[in-house]
């Protein structure tokens, strides 16, 4: 089930001033509040992170490279959030003290997530989409066809991220 949810326009400006997305801010004050089980937490950032694949593709097909590079950065952010909770990465720790994600944390995350799954695509997908995302979000200098060749690798971390964490989950069960 979603639910529509009105922020304040106050407030989202605040987030998005500080390069921050609403809807992980959102899990992520929840999952404390309520401190849910990871694997709900899991569950939660990939659908956010399917959310996000869908809205990188409505923006590629209408040729605006700038937002399509940051929706797929936010798929692998997602992603990488969801495995380190799905996974307990050791990064977690470090997160849990400062009380936030920072892009350096994810990077971490990463090449912890690459040596527990034993696949080295994972840290390599983190880094394409921190290339698009500096390159494609942040500098605006990548074209569609930039972006659009990024794509494959970030929708390969969606599809890696929910095998793994159907896979650990049904070996728990």
């Amino acid at each position: 089930m979603e639910k529509t949810v009105v922020i304040p326009r106050r407030l989202v400006e605040e987030v998005e001033k500080r390069g921050l997305s609403v809807e992980s801010l959102v899990v992520d004050a929840l999952s404390k509040a309520l401190d849910l089980d990871p694997e709900v937490v899991a569950e939660a950032r990939l659908e956010l992170a399917a959310k996000f694949m869908e809205e990188a593709d409505e923006y590629l097909g209408k040729g605006d490279p700038v937002q399509a590079s940051e929706k797929l950065y936010k798929v692998a952010e997602e992603c990488i959030k969801a495995l380190a909770e799905g996974f307990n990465a050791p990064t977690l720790e470090k997160v849990r003290e400062r009380g936030r994600w920072d892009t350096w944390l994810l990077g971490m995350a990463a090449t912890d997530l690459s040596r527990i799954l034993g696949d080295e695509r994972v840290h390599l997908a983190w880094s394409k989409a921190y290339e698009i995302h500096v390159w494609g979000f942040h500098e605006a200098k990548y074209r569609v066809e930039d972006v659009a060749a990024a794509r494959p690798v970030v929708k390969w971390l969606l599809d890696f991220a929910g095998e793994a964490l159907r896979k650990a989950r049904s070996r728990r069960e």
